[in-house]
């Protein structure tokens, strides 16, 4: 039976694979030996999806039941060709594979990468990963022959990398049995990609431990021989592994061109049975916080892939790559029902618990190596704190922070306990967006004048997580910029009395023309024990969101109304002395200055006056005075 071959058809690129093709032509990256490692990983995973498949249809592996890739070169042609036994694909998978690019973050990616330098784009292209296309970086012309396992139709893309390619159905026996051939025309600046002792060298030093066996045929009436046994890294002891040989499995199953910061090998026994092979990156990938925020371990059945969207590790350990091959899971499981089986869960808390314990030793043993994946993850890891609340104490004692004393380091919250002052009952700390902005916010003042240390918070997530977080060691965490500042009970370094407060009935009575002056647009007016120096001061009430989080709320749209703040006064500032003592003189210059002091305490706490237009009269109008005008 004979089937009508279909007319070729010309389609254009993606736009967004259209861009990231300039770059591969016009390559800003200059390893360019890259891209054997990129087919043959992509080569690897179709064999492994056609394991996966075999499981339910062993029909589809017919009697070619030994899945490898088959590497073939010509140098008299300069052709190149990664050859695969794996799933293959139909027409439909051609144009979604090869013509778009799913993956979450790429238009994103792609702007930071026109934006940066030419070194700085040539690193962004390491962390994303260059997969099929980074072919035209060698290549003047790629050539896909495939045909989908069990199919009885055969296809053939083609491209130059120039903004469209064609896809042409071909005889079946110009394609695979089954599985992919992927066919590169080299330019002759590659050529040596068909050398013999090049391609076994790359191939041994970046695709070694795929887990599929590698054989290379070096010239066209060559032998076929195996350079790579396909045997799985990961049932390995690790002392039987070198860590070169962790670093190039790492590129392979991550994707990423950095050494890894940390790897974590263990074999878990007991009541479930399972490899792990994870690894920590020494450098933040670009999609770590993209707003699907999924993990990227790869789940195995006894060396089988299964899938790389289960749920192995919390959303806040997302950064990790690896690999998990479980020896009890059902093969013939749906991937559905193996993300609700019992099993997945014991395993999901036992990696977990593990990848935390180790980075809680390296803490304590490596603190240098621990402090840089701090600064990479630690925004993330953070997102436990809100999160995992079985974990929180756990998290609490990993996380690091930056604090009114800490300089340039880190800080644990032991030290921070370790270190609080006599008469201190609590964790204070301080939420914003900007380190330099909260280090010079008023509300610090009397902590500063005490030798209270603050921790500093400025990622997102750490307004959320502090709300939940009740103690740590018994002690309650407390925002500068909320509620009382409760500093009584602690002395100033140079006296060994309290501190007094300086109310005066004249200063009294200024507090309350001001609070009835100002009306609704504040809960209270009172007078401060947290300012030192600066007149004024905005915090919000003891119950209630912190100013910070109605911020965030606010931006993203999740905050109907705000609630308004508390204005506090220093009664011991030079300039409020003096407008205290002037008495119920000029009514008008008086709710002036009332509102003034409002809008600058707004001001200090980043917000803009509440009228500008009535703020600008209102200083004319005090400038004016001040001139005798």
């Amino acid at each position: 039976m004979t089937t009508e071959i279909k007319e070729p058809e010309t389609l254009s690129f993606e736009a967004d694979v259209a861009r990231l093709l300039h770059m591969m032509v016009h390559s800003v990256y200059s390893d360019r030996d890259v891209f054997l490692r990129e087919l043959i990983s992509n080569a690897a995973d179709a064999c492994e999806k056609l394991r996966y498949e075999a499981i339910a249809r062993p029909e589809l592996l017919a009697d070619d039941p030994k899945l490898g890739i088959t590497v073939v070169a010509n140098p008299d042609t300069k052709v190149l060709a990664i050859e695969d036994n794996g799933i293959g694909m139909s027409r439909a998978d051609l144009v979604e594979a090869l013509g778009t690019i799913a993956r979450s973050g790429t238009k994103a990616f792609m702007e930071r990468i026109e934006a940066a330098k030419a070194g700085e784009g040539a690193e962004l292209i390491g962390q994303f990963g260059v997969g099929f296309y980074s072919a035209f970086m060698v290549a003047e012309k790629v050539e896909v022959f495939t045909r989908l396992a069990g199919a009885q139709e055969a296809w053939r893309w083609t491209s130059d990398g120039k903004g469209s390619y064609e896809v042409a159905q071909v005889a079946l026996d110009e394609a695979p049995t089954r599985g992919t051939r992927v066919v590169l025309h080299l330019m002759e600046d590659a050529k040596e990609y068909t050398q013999p002792y090049q391609l076994e060298r790359l191939i041994k030093n970046q695709s070694g431990h795929v887990p599929v066996p590698i054989s290379l045929i070096d010239k066209p009436d060559g032998e076929k021989r195996e350079v790579a046994d396909g045997s799985a890294l990961w049932v390995r002891s690790k002392t039987e592994v070198k860590p070169e040989e962790y670093t190039d499995f790492y590129k392979s199953v991550s994707g990423n061109f950095d050494e890894p910061a940390a790897t974590i090998h263990f074999r878990a026994e007991g009541r479930q049975e399972y490899n792990v092979l994870a690894f920590i990156p020494s450098m933040r990938p670009f999609d770590l916080f993209d707003p699907d925020r999924k993990g990227r371990m790869k789940l195995y059945v006894r060396r089988v892939f299964i899938t790389d969207e289960a749920d192995i590790l919390p959303r806040y350990l997302r950064f990790v790559r690896g690999l998990v091959d479980s020896a009890d899971l059902p093969l013939n499981l749906s991937r559905e029902m193996i993300q609700e089986s019992p099993l997945l869960a014991a395993i999901r808390k036992g990696v977990t618990n593990r990848i935390l314990g180790d980075l809680a030793k390296m803490a304590e043993n490596d603190a240098d190596t621990f402090t840089k994946i701090w600064e990479n993850f630690g925004a993330v890891i953070k997102e436990g704190l809100y999160e995992d609340w079985d974990r929180k104490e756990q998290l609490l004692k990993l996380s690091r922070f930056h604090t009114t004393t800490s300089g340039d380091g880190w800080r644990s919250l032991a030290d921070y306990v370790g270190g609080m002052k006599e008469g201190q009952k609590a964790i204070y700390y301080m939420t914003g967006d900007d380190r330099a902005r909260l280090e010079s916010s008023p509300q610090l003042e009397g902590f500063k004048a005490r030798g209270i240390e603050v921790l500093l918070l400025t990622d997102p997530v750490d307004s959320f997580w502090v709300s939940t977080a009740p103690f740590f060691e018994g002690k309650p965490f407390k925002s500068v910029t909320q509620g009382t500042a409760d500093l009584k009970d602690i002395p100033l370094p140079d006296s060994d009395e309290k501190p007094k407060e300086e109310m005066t009935p004249e200063m009294a009575t200024f507090i309350a023309f001001m609070k009835s002056t100002l009306g609704d647009a504040v809960i209270d007016v009172r007078a401060s024990d947290r300012l030192t120096e600066s007149a004024v001061c905005l915090v919000a009430p003891e119950h209630g969101p912190d100013r910070q989080i109605e911020r965030l709320l606010s931006a993203a749209g999740r905050l109907e109304t705000a609630s308004k703040p508390i204005l506090e006064i220093n009664p011991r500032n030079e300039r409020i002395r003096k407008l205290a003592a002037q008495g119920e003189g000029d009514l008008a210059f008086r709710q002036d200055v009332a509102h003034l002091l409002f809008d600058e305490a707004r001001i200090l706490d980043g917000d803009k006056p509440v009228d500008p237009r009535a703020f600008s009269e209102r200083l004319a109008r005090v400038v004016a005075r001040g001139f005798g005008a």
